[in-house]
C-alpha cells in the first residue's frame, strides 16, 4: 500500500524530507503523494517538523 511505502521511506530516510523527495524515493507522482501525506498528518502517523518537510 503507498501509505505504507511513504511511512518506510521516512523510516529508512532518518531526517525529514520534501514531498518531492519522497515521491523520488517511493517511486510515486507527487501529487499523489501530498494527498497522502495530507492523510497521515490528518492521522497523527508523520509529523512535519519545519514548513513543507516531513518525518515519522
Amino acid at each position: 500500500m503507498s501509505e505504507e511505502k511513504i511511512i518506510e521511506v521516512l523510516k529508512n530516510a532518518g531526517k525529514p524530507l520534501k514531498t518531492k523527495e519522497i515521491a523520488e524515493l517511493a517511486g510515486m507522482d507527487s501529487k499523489e503523494v501530498s494527498k497522502i501525506i495530507s492523510k497521515l498528518k490528518k492521522e497523527g502517523k508523520i509529523t512535519s517538523p519545519k514548513r513543507c518537510y516531513y518525518s515519522v
